[in-house]
């Protein structure tokens, strides 16, 4: 049985895959800032050191979700939960022996190049230069300069105390009507970031089951988290070898019938 706790549960990639992980194999401890109606988590201040190193007793696997998520936030609105709470969640993870951290890095980390404009962090250019895992950082706003952070703290905490860690640079979670949704409001630029950057509820169950429970042949792992995306610029070959994901989902293939209605949430 592994013990796998989550932060930032009750966000949208934190209601998602809460059922990716078999209970007879795993047992989950969720965590969140705010009290929720619909899901049972424990309250979690991610930049109170002391209760974090609390929180993270007698686990074995740390999924990290929690930080504020906006790619337009300014740097005061950032620097708590994305810089102060992550480095807690490290020291917290070594406090506890864990044997793995997996960090919810973003494609903001590495996305400035292929920019439209670099005020219009979700937009991309008509021809995109593909990216590796392994290229350095790229941030497109004040948010992905606190990934690049993140993954640098991965990166020592990996090479200093020997955790596992997997910085994982997630795309954007849509159900597929959203998708549809976002690519008929947008303009060319922002819907060829759409198609790019997509992921499903289905593969993003897949890819942070694998993240958590793959066996690792190097730490620290980077690697992208979008479906099998045509469109797509961020390099999944590394992604799909290191950790055996298997994503089944295109974004090419849900915009082309619009009379597939299968909400991604039910993908399996």
């Amino acid at each position: 049985m592994t013990d796998i706790a989550i932060t930032g549960a009750a966000g949208n990639v934190g209601r998602v895959i809460i059922d990716a992980f078999p209970t007879d194999d795993h047992e989950l401890t969720l965590f969140s800032h705010h009290e929720t109606d619909d899901l049972e988590t424990t309250i979690l201040e991610i930049t109170d050191r002391e209760q974090f190193v609390d929180a993270l007793e007698g686990q074995d696997v740390l999924i990290h979700l929690a930080a504020n998520p906006s790619p337009w936030a300014a740097w005061d609105e950032l620097r708590g939960p994305n810089v102060d709470g992550l480095s807690n969640a490290f020291e917290a993870a070594i406090e506890n022996d864990l044997e793995r951290v997996v960090f919810a890095s973003s494609n903001h980390a590495v996305n400035m190049g292929n920019t439209a404009t670099a005020t219009r962090p979700e937009s991309t250019i008509d021809s995109p230069t593909i990216v590796r895992p392994d290229e350095p950082g790229d941030p497109d706003t004040y948010y992905g300069v606190t990934k690049v952070f993140g993954e640098a703290m991965g990166s020592y905490y990996a090479n200093r105390h020997g955790l596992e860690v997997v910085n994982l640079r997630i795309g954007w979670l849509l159900t597929r009507e959203e998708l549809r949704e976002e690519c008929r409001d947008r303009d060319e630029a922002g819907e060829r970031y759409a198609r790019a950057m997509w992921l499903s509820p289905g593969d993003c169950r897949r890819l942070l089951t694998a993240a958590a429970t793959a066996t690792l042949e190097e730490s620290p792992l980077v690697a992208h988290g979008i479906s099998n995306n045509s469109k797509r610029f961020l390099s999944l070959a590394e992604t799909m070898h290191a950790l055996e994901y298997h994503p089944q989902d295109d974004a090419e293939a849900v915009l082309s019938d619009e009379s597939d209605e299968r909400d991604g949430l039910e993908s399996p």
